[in-house]
C-alpha cells in the first residue's frame, strides 16, 4: 500500500516536472489572455502546479494534465479576484473567467489550450522595457527558464536577475503593457529582441546550464518552431531567416555530440555521420537567401560561421581563418565579448593556442566568471603544453559548470594532463 502510494507521488511529480518543461510557456500565454496581468497569472499557474501534486499524488493523473492545470488556475485566479479590493473594476474579467470554468465543467472532453505563446513573446519585447529585460523575462515566462539559467545566459549574478525579473512584472502591469501581437508596421522595434529570445531558449536546450541533461531537445525545437513562426509572420526578413538557418545547421550536429552515457564528444571527435543532412541542407537554404538580400545581421554571420563547419569533411579542413574573420564582423555589429572569445577558439585552430591565449586578455576581466572563457583557457593552455596552468584554469572551469555532462568532460580533460 505504502509502495503504491509512492509511485504515484513519484509518478505525479514526474507528470508535473515534464509539464513545466513542456507546457509553461503554453500554459502561461493563455492564463495571460484571459486575466491580463502577468504577476498573477504566474502566481496562478505555481498555485495550480502546487495543487496538481497533491490531487495527482492521491487521485492518480487526469486525462488531459496540462488541461487540468490551466482550468486550476483560472480557479486560483477566480479566488484572487473575488478577494481584491478592487473587486468592482474587475468585475467584467471576473465573468469572463467564471464562463470559462464553468464551460469546462460542462464538456466532457478537456477543452484544446489556445497558443498564445508568440503573443506573450511581443508583450515581453515591448519597447518600454529595457533591451536585456525584455529578453530575460520572455525566457523565464516562455521556457520556464530558472533565474540561474538565464543569469548565466547573460553573465550575470542569479540575485541581479532575479530583481530584474521582479521589476519587470511591475512594470508591465504599472505601464498597463497589452497583451498582444502589434501591427506589423511596428515590429521593428520589437523584432530584434525576439529572434534573441528565441535564439537564447535554443541555446539553452543546446547546452543546458544545470543538471543531469547535457542537451533539452524539447527546448531546441520549441525554438525552431517559433522561428518558423516568425518566419510566416515576417516572409522575406533577412534575419528571421538567418536566426532559423543558425539553429537547423546547429541542431543537425545534435546526434552526434553526445555519446550513449550522456558525456560530451567535442566537435573534433563527432561522427559527422551522424549529422542531419536535411537540416543542413535546409539552413543552408535559408542562409542563401537571407544574404541575397544584402541586409547583414547578427544571426546571418552566425549561420554563415554554423555553415562553414557543416561544409567542412572534417575538423582539420575546417576555414577557421574565415570563421576569425566572421566573429571579429559579428563583434563589430553586436560588441558581445563572448563573440570574441569565440573568435580566440578560432584562432586557437587557425594560428596556434599561444595567439589565442593573447587574444584572451582583452575580455579576461569581463567573462572572469564565465565558464567558457575558462574552459577555453584551459585548452589553450592544454594545447600549448603549459600543464599546470591549464590544471588551474580546468579547476575554475569546473566550479563555474552546473552542468553534469560538462564537468565529467573537463574533469577527464583535467586527469589527462595531471
Amino acid at each position: 500500500m505504502a509502495s503504491d502510494a509512492a509511485g504515484q507521488d513519484a509518478s505525479a511529480r514526474e507528470a508535473i516536472e515534464a509539464l513545466a518543461r513542456a507546457d509553461t510557456g503554453r500554459l502561461l500565454g493563455a492564463l495571460l489572455r484571459d486575466i491580463r496581468n502577468l504577476q498573477m497569472a504566474e502566481d496562478c499557474l505555481q498555485d495550480a502546479m502546487e495543487s496538481a501534486l497533491v490531487h495527482w499524488s492521491r487521485n492518480g493523473l487526469p486525462a488531459s494534465p496540462a488541461g487540468w492545470v490551466l482550468q486550476t488556475a483560472r480557479r486560483k485566479a477566480i479566488d484572487r479576484i473575488r478577494r481584491a479590493r478592487n473587486f468592482d473594476r474587475k468585475s467584467e474579467q471576473y465573468g469572463h473567467l467564471i464562463a470559462l470554468d464553468q464551460q469546462a465543467r460542462e464538456s466532457e472532453e478537456p477543452a484544446d489550450i489556445p497558443d498564445e505563446r508568440l503573443r506573450l513573446i511581443f508583450t515581453c519585447c515591448h519597447p518600454a522595457l529595457e533591451s536585456k529585460t525584455r529578453v530575460a523575462l520572455t525566457l523565464r515566462t516562455l521556457c520556464g527558464l530558472t533565474t540561474r539559467e538565464i543569469a548565466r545566459a547573460f553573465v550575470d549574478s542569479p540575485e541581479a536577475m532575479a530583481q530584474r525579473l521582479v521589476r519587470a512584472r511591475h512594470k508591465i502591469t504599472r505601464a498597463g503593457i497589452p497583451f498582444e501581437i502589434p501591427d506589423p508596421a511596428r515590429w521593428d522595434e520589437r523584432l530584434n529582441s525576439v529572434l534573441s529570445v528565441i535564439y537564447l531558449t535554443f541555446n539553452e536546450g543546446h547546452s543546458a546550464t544545470e543538471g543531469a541533461r547535457p542537451l533539452r531537445d524539447e527546448l531546441c525545437l520549441e525554438a525552431i518552431r517559433l522561428g518558423r513562426l516568425m518566419l510566416e509572420l515576417a516572409p522575406g526578413n533577412a534575419e528571421c531567416e538567418g536566426v532559423l538557418a543558425l539553429m537547423l545547421l546547429t541542431h543537425a550536429r545534435a546526434a552526434a555530440r553526445f555519446d550513449d552515457q550522456a558525456r560530451l564528444i567535442p566537435l573534433d571527435r563527432q561522427d559527422r555521420g551522424l549529422w542531419a543532412p536535411e537540416r543542413i541542407e535546409e539552413g543552408r537554404q535559408l542562409l542563401d537567401r537571407a544574404l541575397a538580400r544584402a541586409r547583414p545581421g547578427p544571426f546571418q554571420i552566425q549561420a554563415a560561421i554554423a555553415a562553414l563547419h557543416a561544409e567542412a569533411p572534417n575538423h582539420a579542413c575546417t576555414d577557421w581563418r574565415q570563421i576569425v574573420l566572421l566573429y571579429e564582423a559579428l563583434h563589430g555589429l553586436a560588441g558581445n565579448p563572448v563573440y570574441l572569445l569565440n573568435r580566440a577558439v578560432a584562432l586557437s585552430f587557425a594560428a596556434g593556442p599561444e595567439q589565442a591565449l593573447a587574444a584572451l586578455g582583452a575580455i579576461e576581466a569581463e567573462l572572469d566568471d564565465y565558464q567558457p572563457f575558462h574552459a577555453a583557457r584551459a585548452d589553450f593552455l592544454r594545447r600549448a603544453g603549459r600543464h599546470e596552468e591549464a590544471g588551474q584554469s580546468y579547476r575554475r572551469a569546473i566550479a563555474l559548470s552546473a552542468n553534469d555532462s560538462e564537468r565529467q568532460f573537463l574533469a577527464e580533460r583535467l586527469d589527462g594532463i595531471a
